[in-house]
């Protein structure tokens, strides 16, 4: 287990040097003048002499793999730079715009269990009836429309027509949390409640839950013990993936909503060229993914003895 734990956190490594190689190529190939950016976000005219020092002081005037090289160090000590508009250190920013995250991906993954899991055990128990039809339908819809059209549309409901909730809030509340939250727990419940409910079916038509009616036992003692630990253990895979995309910052949510977290920084600052800060949002993203990788395959191994870690006994 620590072996494994070990081995994986290893393969990071890897990972990190190739993401933060391809991002910083990208950017050095087509980010232009890093000077006349500043220049231009700054709003200041500066002369060709106090261009001159920023580019060294930058280390623009040397070869790309230097760059790399030393841009790496400071990484690695801490220092990931400093934003181009704002002139602040980027790892500060990036520590005040988190807890926004945080809070959003947490009240989307509760809401989002509370509701996927129990609706897909009824659709899945109660296959080919009218519930099961009614749940699949919304379910369909939900996942066809786009995140931005749900909010656009959850906005003209609660804000112009019933003004219940917010456009815009300044501060983190839950008036202002109620809106991003639907809209990302009706994307990924529509999306879940048919997995969920596939892997029922699936689950139910196998040999081990025959034999069980066979000698008696309930199906709701079944369901709610082999068939719910086998869709637990699915369900986990994919619970972690959305916490990593929710981590990340839902961009497009974010800007809508004007939430000040990752996502919207992240936006912003492909808007305003300032590449200290989309360098920073680029490396977060591969850490938050490999890392509750490893945590979905931890808790696999602690929830079937079977599984050890993908290797079979």
């Amino acid at each position: 287990m620590k072996r494994y734990v070990a081995q994986r956190l290893l393969q990071l490594i890897p990972i990190l040097l190739g993401v933060t190689i391809l991002s910083f190529g990208l950017i050095h190939v087509v980010a232009g003048d890093t000077v006349d950016i500043m220049e231009t976000n700054r709003g200041t005219a500066l002369s060709a002499e106090t261009k001159a020092k920023l580019r060294a002081e930058l280390n623009l005037d040397k070869p790309f793999v230097v760059q790399y090289g030393i841009w790496l160090k400071n990484t690695l000590s801490g220092d990931m730079g400093k934003s181009f508009v704002s002139g602040k250190p980027v790892f500060s920013i990036f520590i005040e715009k988190l807890p926004a995250t945080i809070i959003l991906t947490i009240a989307s993954i509760i809401c989002t269990i509370i509701i996927s899991f129990p609706l897909g055990f009824i659709s899945a128990v109660n296959h080919n009836k009218w519930s099961d039809y009614l749940i699949r339908f919304f379910s369909f819809v939900g996942n066809s429309l786009p995140g931005f059209l749900v909010a656009l549309l959850l906005i003209y409901v609660f804000s112009l027509q019933l003004n219940l909730l917010p456009i815009i809030n300044s501060s983190i509340n839950l008036h202002s949390l109620i809106m991003p939250v639907m809209t990302l727990t009706i994307a990924m419940s529509a999306k879940y409640i048919r997995q969920i409910r596939s892997i029922v079916l699936e689950e139910l038509q196998k040999d081990y839950v025959i034999a069980a009616k066979a000698r008696g036992i309930s199906e709701r003692t079944i369901l709610l013990t082999d068939v719910f630990k086998v869709t637990l253990l699915s369900f986990i895979t994919l619970i972690s993936l959305s916490i990593g995309s929710l981590l990340g910052g839902t961009a497009i949510i974010e800007s809508i909503f004007m939430w000040d977290g990752v996502g919207k920084l992240a936006v912003d600052a492909i808007l305003m060229r300032d590449y200290p800060v989309i360098l920073a949002y680029v490396v977060w993203l591969a850490i938050i993914y490999v890392i509750f990788n490893l945590i979905a395959d931890i808790l696999y191994h602690y929830l079937d003895p079977r599984i050890r870690l993908g290797l079979k006994e």
